[in-house]
């Protein structure tokens, strides 16, 4: 019996030795010490023993299960000790080495000015509004005394929207201008007031670098009493000279447009040249920038203000032409393309 505990015993602290993971060691335990293990099966031998050879036998084997368990606690303490080492090595930092720099986003360029331009005019007490980009032919045309014949009602100058036409508002279109939101201003809030409109209009164009489809604008609109252009041209003055950091000229030529009166184009000085002529002006010193003039009464009337109250004017200018003028992009199509080189640039 002796000899069959030392040969167990030499077996087990082998396995034990020999163990290369907790879960062999597991099951090492398991074949040795438990239920059904081998020290189970050699303590069945103990029936056939006299009760002298039991007590020694008995002992003899409660000393090969101690030492047994000492030799896997021992073990488990090195391989848990050996896991944690192992992972360390894996999760080790070279705190000398460069990092890697995460990669942040751009703000699109368009969308840099027109936080600028909203800026200024709100700290010149303007609210900002927006408005929807489905427009009817009302809102797009009519109440903005654009009459059924005008030229911008063609199939080829704008989107209309297939879908039958209200009886009173008329078809659906892509909104041409941000202008419809002059007239929806007006009836939700009516007068006095001093808003900006920024949006996306379409409009459908042969595309060319200074032509797109899809552009930005900028709507004014101010309405008070014994409002006239001077009003008009301080502000325009002021936003300018905030915009570009520097003090700006603007002139007025006539010009028309059907939801003014009188209409007026507006020009600034050439920010390339301070006024003293280059190319980019045509030797001229100037720029023109926007269209604008004092609200025609149809459109305040359309409105739900009364034109022998009230005065307003109104301006419109291409906020992407805008853009394309403070940054130096020759191509309008460069700002839609979705070509992530040109937001990485600013």
């Amino acid at each position: 019996m002796s000899t069959d505990i030392n040969q167990l015993r030499s077996e087990a602290l082998e396995a034990v030795n020999a163990s290369p993971d907790l879960e062999s060691l597991k099951e090492t335990e398991r074949s040795f010490l438990g239920k059904n293990g081998r020290i189970t099966d050699l303590l069945k031998k103990v029936k056939g023993l006299t009760l002298e050879e039991k007590k020694s036998f008995g002992k003899a084997v409660n000393t090969l299960k101690h030492e047994l368990k000492q030799s896997i606690i021992s073990k488990k303490k090195n391989l848990e000790q050996l896991q944690v080492e192992t992972q360390l090595e894996k999760d080790w930092i070279d705190l000398s080495a460069p990092g890697k720099r995460r990669q942040s986003g751009h703000i699109h360029p368009l969308a840099q000015v027109q936080k600028e331009v909203e800026s200024i005019f709100q700290q010149m007490g303007f609210s900002i509004i927006d408005g929807p980009e489905i427009e009817s032919e009302f809102y797009n045309f009519e109440a903005l005394n654009i009459a059924p014949h005008h030229p911008a009602r063609d199939m080829q100058d704008t989107f209309f929207i297939d879908k039958a036409a209200d009886e009173k508002e008329g078809r659906l279109v892509l909104r041409t201008h941000t202008s419809p939101n002059q007239v929806r201003t007006m009836l939700k809030w009516g007068a006095p007031l001093r808003v900006i409109i920024p949006g996306r209009v379409f409009r459908n164009e042969a595309l060319d670098a200074s032509h797109e489809h899809t552009f930005d604008q900028v709507e004014g609109l101010l309405i008070d009493k014994n409002i006239s252009i001077a009003h008009m041209k301080g502000i325009m003055q002021e936003f300018l000279a905030g915009l570009f950091r520097k003090e700006m000229k603007v002139r007025f030529r006539p010009g028309y447009f059907p939801f003014v009166e009188p209409g007026i184009e507006l020009d600034m000085s050439c920010v390339f040249c301070d006024g003293k002529g280059c190319s980019t002006c045509k030797k001229s010193g100037w720029i023109e920038f926007m269209g604008s003039g004092m609200v025609h009464p149809n459109v305040l009337k359309a409105g739900g203000v009364n034109p022998e109250e009230y005065q307003g004017w109104a301006f419109g200018f291409g906020l992407t032409r805008l853009t394309m003028m403070r940054y130096g992009i020759n191509d309008i199509r460069h700002l839609t393309c979705g070509d992530l080189r040109i937001n990485k640039q600013f």
